[in-house]
């Protein structure tokens, strides 16, 4: 039954705000194959560790925010919840049935083979764009952009909403080339209802100490007011609205 299938979950927020439109049930899943430089969970990669629960216990504790969040919805994300696809899969069954709208927060570092069923169900998919630049996202991330790309496309031929993120890192991605050729990428796309330029921040760098990780990126600074503006001012001359 699909309220058996199992997966490894790393903590939950009943009361999201950040993570799709409305409130919304956030859970964070277990496991993840990318090692972001600029990760604020990286206690959420390892596969081995993590709470395991099935997809009908979570349903429960879902349908107990169900007042909450009936206008709002449930966020999969993570760690990488496709890297779990049978158990997101099951958690998405199970949301439609209730009349949940789903969204799924994704690096899209899984293949589309692997992720496919998963993804036709998430009525959002809040796509991670690492770096347009496959040799910039493998040297963020320890892989390249191929997978996320692929299933961007895949969003756009099904005719389904997602909402891109793109983290700007000063020295990586905060560039205005960067971000120009990526606006200019992105624009292609009819699926695409919304891109959020996020600020890069070290906030879950104690975490990387705590795990005894190297943080490289502990001299890197934050962007400041004035390359933010001019970053979303590139994505407004390519046609998308952007927050002040």
């Amino acid at each position: 039954m699909v309220s058996d299938v199992k997966g490894r979950i790393h903590s939950i927020e009943s009361f999201g705000a950040l993570d799709g439109p409305g409130i919304r049930f956030v859970l964070f899943m277990q496991g993840c194959p990318l090692k972001c430089l600029y990760c604020h969970n990286p206690d959420s990669w390892d596969t081995e560790i993590g709470r395991v629960v099935t997809a009908g216990e979570i349903m429960k504790e879902i349908l107990t925010y169900e007042n909450f969040i009936r206008s709002g919805g449930v966020t999969l994300s993570g760690g990488e919840p496709l890297y779990q696809p049978e158990f997101t899969e099951a958690l998405l069954t199970l949301c439609k049935q209730h009349g949940l709208h789903t969204a799924v927060d994704t690096s899209g570092a899984v293949s589309l083979l692997m992720a496919k069923k998963a993804i036709d169900l998430a009525d959002l998919l809040l796509l991670d764009i690492k770096a347009l630049d496959p040799v910039l996202c493998k040297q963020l991330t320890g892989k390249t952009n191929e997978n996320a790309l692929q299933i961007l496309e895949y969003r756009e031929r099904i005719g389904k909403p997602v909402w891109i993120r793109h983290v700007m890192v000063p020295g990586y991605t905060l560039d205005p080339g960067k971000l120009e050729r990526l606006a200019v990428y992105l624009a292609q796309f009819t699926c695409i209802e919304k891109v959020e330029l996020l600020p890069f921040h070290k906030m879950g760098e104690f975490k990387w100490e705590e795990l005894g990780r190297e943080y490289q990126l502990g001299d890197t600074p934050a962007p400041t007011p004035a390359q933010v503006k001019q970053a979303k001012d590139i994505f407004r001359k390519h046609g998308f609205s952007m927050p002040e």
